[in-house]
């Protein structure tokens, strides 16, 4: 008895001993974890679904970049995991042969972008190419003898005037860069150098890559062969007018022999990613008819391969559909869609008919918490793809029919495990305007116990024509464990609820939308929740220009942050690097010819009510939402002696938060003022 009391005791310590351990070795997600994050992504199952090969991410923290690797993993009980190979620099877009003998991968060093093969059997590699500029779309032919892909072909620059010869020696100043173009500048890359995109092909086993394509056009997207290897499919945009026309593309083919080039569709509107079905009858692509409004769903086409009998396969599903993969046997097709703020993998048959196969893809987009991830299908129809948790980024996850998903990965638990989350909660409440559903997300700080009221900071998401979800996000776990309760909506406008949600805000943005923030925020206070007298609003880009419209239409905020906004419509879009592509499908005509509708949207227009003390955030490089956008709200503020701070952040473009330490970087600053405000 005795010795029974005795083994209990011990019992009883060593646990007390082990929760105590564990409590220490958890603690709350830190700024400097971002930095050892890992991702998986672009998961390509082999042909027998044996194996998978992805991308691993992770991230440098001396050369403060992302760099990615591949690995490949076995789904057959054998636990074979291991780098594809030894090679040095980012390595990326692997796919399988049509035997699966080989993986054929892109990668990256700082003399370029080069195609290599890995051969499976011996573990060799070779590199197929020497490239002018970076491929992409790789393609293998059916027969496994080719490789297609795509890559811009430089163009010379336009010449204006013949510089006379400066002297031996003399340090002049740098000669003008001039453009004649429409688009000629791109956020994240800047100034893009003149040339056209073209379709080539190489042999599996190196050589000379051949042009297909000629013109002076882009052609791209992603690539089909057709059975025979005759034909490549793509998508491109011919017309004479192409670069005003910039909303349309059509399907063509170029035939690998001649270089002749067919034409598929022609209507008003974007048809692109084509791809033949295994049997050669029919061949699936995604478009729609343009309407010119602020949202339009993206539907699956279906056409034979003639080019005729073509119809909308997906006519009666209200989402918009991407990632179409062919099921082996030629009679339905896999695909990924929003739905509700989730991302999901459906199947579709030739009748239409569509069927949830997985409802948890995504996990690749560590900043914020946008719908992201990716997947493939193997012969006989197992589903690799990227698992979205709210806790961490993206695993590799594996289905089967008839199955529940397994998880394969684990690049992430070394650190997640030994960290206590914020817990990502759904809500749903009415819009006060219309009475519509409106659906949000809460993520509670760690160790949050019900009936606390914190502090509230409302993070707005950006687009505005795109959608949260129930995914790991860096920033807004790091802003749980400063103690905020978080909460993100999907005001109107979002996507994943259907054309007319999202077409809401066409010719009325913002609009109605602030309103189904502010009832969001009304109904966190209604259930105890949030604390009504610690508010506090942030966000980035589409969410800046919320944020800074909410300061402008009340004062319940203590503090705000307005990253990367638009504050002037007029400026922004005359300057942006996008400037050619709102009038019409945003607000009616140019603005020179509705300057009154333009203005009236403009957050800055607001500025004179703004009572709230307000950081502004942008990054220098930003095209998307030039640095003057951000100055117009701090410098009105500073006239009118309204507390404020300008953070303006070297070499980050609209992506602030692509490199890691401006990740940190924002996510500080934006705390430090908000504490001020507490």
């Amino acid at each position: 008895m005795q010795t029974n009391f005795r083994l209990y005791s011990f019992i009883v310590v060593f646990l007390l001993f082990s929760f105590q351990l564990s409590a220490q070795l958890q603690k709350n997600f830190e700024a400097l974890d971002v930095f050892q994050l890992e991702y998986t992504g672009d998961p390509q199952i082999s042909p027998d679904g044996d194996y998978i090969v992805y991308r691993r991410t992770g991230f440098d923290i001396m050369k403060d970049r992302s760099k990615g690797n591949l690995w490949i993993l076995s789904t057959d009980g054998r636990k074979i995991h291991h780098k594809l190979s030894t090679r040095e620099g980012s390595e990326g877009s692997a796919r399988w042969s049509p035997s699966g003998d080989r993986i054929a991968f892109v990668s990256s060093t700082d003399e370029g972008s080069e195609i290599y093969l890995y051969w499976t059997s011996t573990g060799a590699i070779a590199k197929l190419s020497q490239l002018e500029n970076s491929p992409s779309a790789i393609t293998w032919s059916p027969d496994g003898t080719k490789i297609a892909f795509s890559m811009k072909v430089n163009e010379k620059p336009p010449v204006i005037a013949k510089m006379p010869s400066k002297p031996k020696d003399a340090k002049w100043a740098e000669a003008p860069r001039i453009t004649d173009r429409l688009k000629h500048e791109a956020d994240g890359t800047g100034y893009l150098k003149p040339g056209f995109r073209h379709i080539f092909v190489i042999p599996s086993e190196g050589g000379t890559p051949r042009q297909l394509t000629s013109g002076n056009f882009n052609h791209g997207g992603n690539l089909s062969w057709s059975p025979n290897g005759q034909l490549i499919y793509f998508s491109a945009n011919r017309n004479e007018d192409w670069e005003y026309d910039f909303r349309n593309s059509e399907i063509y083919s170029v035939n690998t022999n001649t270089g002749v080039i067919n034409t598929h569709t022609d209507r008003n509107g974007p048809d692109r990613s084509p791809k033949v079905s295994p049997n050669g009858k029919y061949i699936a692509y995604l478009g729609f008819e343009d309407k010119v409004q602020a949202y339009q769903i993206t539907q699956l086409q279906l056409m034979d391969a003639n080019g005729t009998n073509k119809r909308v396969l997906s006519s009666g599903f209200d989402r918009s559909i991407s990632n179409v993969t062919w099921s082996k046997d030629s009679k339905g097709l896999y695909f990924k869609y929003n739905d509700l703020g989730v991302t999901k993998i459906g199947y579709i048959n030739l009748k239409g008919k569509v069927t949830d196969v997985v409802n948890n893809v995504g996990g690749t987009t560590l900043g914020r918490p946008y719908s992201s991830g990716s997947f493939s299908v193997s012969n006989q129809g197992k589903i690799a793809y990227t698992i979205s948790r709210t806790d961490r980024p993206a695993d590799v996850a594996i289905v089967e029919k008839g199955s529940k998903p397994e998880v394969l990965t684990g690049v992430n638990d070394d650190l997640i495990n030994y960290r206590n989350m914020g817990t990502v909660e759904e809500i749903w409440y009415k819009s006060s305007v219309d009475g519509r559903d409106i659906q949000g997300w809460i993520v509670y700080p760690p160790n949050y116990k019900k009936g606390d009221k914190a502090p509230l900071l409302v993070e707005n998401h950006g687009g505005p024509i795109l959608n949260y979800g129930p995914h790991f996000s860096a920033e807004i776990q790091l802003y749980a464990a400063a103690g905020y309760v978080v909460f993100y909506p999907n005001p109107r406008g979002s996507t994943s609820y259907g054309e007319e949600f999202g077409n809401l805000l066409f010719n009325n943005y913002p609009g109605e939308d602030y309103n189904d923030v502010m009832d969001g925020v009304d109904e966190l206070i209604k259930k105890g929740i949030a604390n009504e007298d610690q508010l506090y609003v942030t966000g980035g880009s589409a969410g800046g220009i919320m944020t800074a419209w909410i300061i402008g239409k009340n004062n319940r905020f203590k503090a705000a942050v307005v990253a990367k906004p638009v504050m002037n419509w007029i400026s922004k879009t005359l300057v942006a690097d996008n400037y050619y592509g709102y009038a019409n499908s945003r607000y009616p005509g140019q603005p020179w010819e509705n300057f009154e509708n333009y203005w009236k949207f403009s957050p800055i227009s607001l500025v004179g009510n703004v009572e709230t003390p307000t950081m502004v955030m942008v990054g220098m490089n930003d095209l998307r939402t030039p640095p003057s956008e951000a100055k117009q709200l701090y410098h009105a503020l500073k006239l009118r002696k309204i507390e404020t701070v300008l953070v303006e952040i070297p070499e980050a473009s609209h992506g602030i938060a692509s490199r890691p330490s401006n990740l940190i970087t924002k996510v500080a600053h934006t705390l430090a003022w908000l504490e001020k405000y507490k």
